[in-house]
Parts: structure tokens; sequence; C-alpha cells
């Protein structure tokens, strides 16, 4: 697991039905691409958040594969339409098997 991550995200917190929203994501990750080498000429291995996933009440709303050339801290910004109250579960996929989740509830204004 990747030291000091940590994943924030900017959810309203209500919306009327069929209401568009913005969504907003950072996770805080160093995201070594695998091409470095160290001080001593050794090749830094790759760790890289390489999935990113946001669910809306088990309904997928964003699949996004990364690879090595994303950047530190990935930062996603996306629009979602708010069918009802429920709740978005946002998942990120590490290359070390780390899985980090945030969720985030929404009311129907």
């Amino acid at each position: 697991m990747a030291d000091d991550v940590k994943p924030r995200v900017k959810v309203p917190k209500s919306a009327a039905v069929g209401e568009k929203i913005v969504v907003k994501t950072l996770i805080s990750h160093k995201m070594e691409s695998g091409q470095r080498k160290d001080a001593d000429g050794n090749v830094i291995a790759r760790s890289i958040i390489n999935r990113f996933t946001c669910d809306f009440n088990g309904e997928n709303v964003v699949d996004v594969k990364m690879e090595a050339a994303i950047s530190t801290n990935p930062y996603f910004e996306f629009e979602a339409m708010v069918p009802e109250a429920g709740e978005f579960k946002f998942t990120w996929y590490d290359d070390d098997g780390s899985v980090y989740e945030d969720t985030k509830t929404i009311a129907i204004a």
C-alpha cells in the first residue's frame, strides 16, 4: 500500500430529480511510473492508481483506466444525473493491489 494516500470527493448534499450535478474527486498519490531510477541506479517500481470507478446506487457512472503517464494526485471532474436519492461509491485501484474507497450520499431537494 502506498503511503499517505487520501481520497477526497465533493458531491452536493442534495439535488432535484433529473438534475445534473458536478462531481469532483482527487486522490493524493505519488504515482511512480516505473521508468525512473533511484540514487543507486535501481529502477523504482511502478506504483500508480490504474483504475477509477464511480457507481451510483450500484449502477456504474464512470470507469477510467489509467496508464503510467497519469499525473501525481489524479483529479477527475464529471457530471452525473441524479435520478433519485442515493449513494455514490468511489473506488481507486492501485498497482500494488490496494483499493481506496469513499462514499457520499445525496438527497432529493
